[in-house]
């Protein structure tokens, strides 16, 4: 094998984990979902940008406020699920750049004074992040079920701004026994990659 991770972490975070659609009634604490963070935020993006923001849906309240933006067929599954968090990308990222890439913090204005740049960069950059987030799930011994079957504006009225653009719900816990799907069909390599 010429993988550095053993078999174990690997069928961890990849080909044993799998979208938990339930789970079981055990919390999700804050110093889980920070050492989650303090792992995941160490994942390369461009000019080391961190446009990322999560929103932790905790309080009955915040769970009522958010059914009515899921999609039928998310709505029950995130009403059950012992955490909930939504993933945005904040587009004034840019303002953290001269403290997260010190070296040339002159990227800020350089490439990102105008506001459709950065809402690109934004969006690919924390749905990269994002991508990470849930690898970190795995590695907490959780599942994500990330979702984007829901009324995206109705979600940024409700919970964050217009510099905020929400990618996606991610419902997090430890997954109940049969609360997912077998695992589908995955394309192999001779039709993903190509060499030139």
């Amino acid at each position: 094998m010429t993988l550095a991770l053993d078999r174990t972490a690997q069928d961890l975070l990849f080909r044993e984990a799998r979208t938990a659609n339930a789970f079981t009634g055990e919390p999700v604490s804050d110093e889980q979902l920070q050492e989650i963070y303090d792992l995941v935020k160490f994942g390369p993006t461009a000019f080391n940008q961190t446009p990322l923001r999560i929103v932790l849906v905790r309080s009955d309240e915040a769970r009522a406020r958010l059914l009515p933006h899921m999609s039928d067929g998310n709505r029950d599954k995130t009403g059950a699920a012992p955490l909930v968090a939504i993933l945005a990308a904040d587009n004034e990222f840019h303002e953290e750049l001269p403290e997260l890439l010190p070296h040339f913090p002159q990227a800020k204005d350089l490439f990102f004074a105008e506001r459709p740049v950065r809402e690109q960069s934004a969006g690919m950059n924390a749905a990269l992040q994002a991508a990470y987030f849930i690898v970190g799930v795995r590695a907490a011994g959780l599942a994500a079920g990330p979702m984007t079957g829901f009324d995206h504006a109705g979600v940024q009225k409700e919970f964050l701004d217009g510099d905020h653009t929400p990618l996606m719900v991610v419902n997090i816990g430890r997954p109940a026994p049969e609360s997912g799907f077998p695992r589908s069909p995955r394309l192999g390599y001779d039709t993903v990659v190509t060499s030139v």
